[in-house]
């Protein structure tokens, strides 16, 4: 497998994805470098996460995502994100630690993850779920306090009380449902993989089936993912997920999946597991 090594351009691609819109970041314009295989290998719900007692925020929540969901808010959301129709709305991100309040919403995020959360060119904070958490704060005139952390911190700050609610399209599972409470089920996901523009060895694969027979075969492959992830518990196995994982390959977990993008770009590892809508909007961002 051929893949084109960028060197110099490595911590600028790095820097250009943490603050997207993206930036044009691929070795030269409109050069196709990664492509995602178009086969969705898992069925997943993303849902909105906080504190198991806080049966109040759930209910509150629950209730206005039926009320955008059927005055037609929500698609009007999706569109922006997912289609590019309409003005987007960004939101400060808070640099201190924020004392809860009964006057705040305080919302755990993970970013960069487009098109759920973002970092835009102006230091502000995009996304379809940030858009919804600024729509509900101000129905339940909150005032909308955003903290930007790692994946697996949001569970930890949730848990803890140092944030009412993550949202960072989390997938909703069984062994999660068990620790924490989450809201109704607000979006549709599955993983795909991402692979070097010349990569032939899924050329036909039109199955889940047809795709992990070949990875079956890729012994001693690296495959990247961000960490704390579906994408790690698919590539690794989680016996509470479903997942019987890939015994022949080597995982590796990154802190975002653009960061696994680049490793991919450099040709330090194979593929990239990540979830359908990033996947898409990264293999666009490095094309362009």
């Amino acid at each position: 497998m051929k893949i084109k090594k960028i060197l110099a351009t490595t911590l600028a691609t790095i820097a250009a994805f943490a603050t997207l819109g993206f930036a044009s970041c691929g070795p030269e314009e409109n050069t196709v470098v990664v492509k995602a295989i178009e086969v969705k290998l898992t069925d997943e719900e993303y849902a909105f996460v906080t504190k198991k007692t806080n049966t109040q925020l759930i209910s509150d929540f629950n209730a206005f995502l039926t009320e955008i969901k059927g005055n037609g808010e929500f698609e009007a959301y999706v569109a922006k994100y997912f289609e590019g129709m309409g003005t987007k709305n960004g939101y400060d991100v808070t640099t201190t630690d924020v004392t809860n309040s009964d006057s705040n919403l305080i919302v755990a995020t993970n970013c960069p993850f487009e098109p759920f959360e973002y970092i835009g060119d102006d230091g502000k904070i995009y996304g379809l779920d940030i858009e919804i958490a600024a729509a509900f704060a101000q129905k339940q005139g909150l005032t909308l306090v955003i903290k930007n952390i790692g994946f697996d911190d949001i569970f930890t700050q949730v848990e803890a009380g140092y944030a009412d609610i993550g949202m960072a399209g989390i997938t909703v599972s069984p062994d999660r449902e068990d620790l924490y409470g989450f809201t109704d089920k607000y979006y549709k996901a599955s993983q795909k993989l991402i692979v070097a523009a010349d990569n032939t060895d899924f050329d036909g694969c039109t199955t889940v089936e047809d795709v992990e027979a070949k990875i079956a075969t890729l012994t001693g492959k690296k495959f990247g993912y961000q960490i704390g992830t579906t994408g790690s518990m698919y590539v690794n196995g989680d016996a509470d997920w479903g997942y019987a994982g890939f015994a022949n390959l080597e995982g590796k977990g990154y802190p975002t999946a653009q960061e696994a993008v680049t490793d991919l770009i450099n040709g330090n590892i194979y593929a990239v597991v990540v979830d359908e809508a990033p996947a898409n909007a990264i293999v666009k961002a490095v094309n362009n």
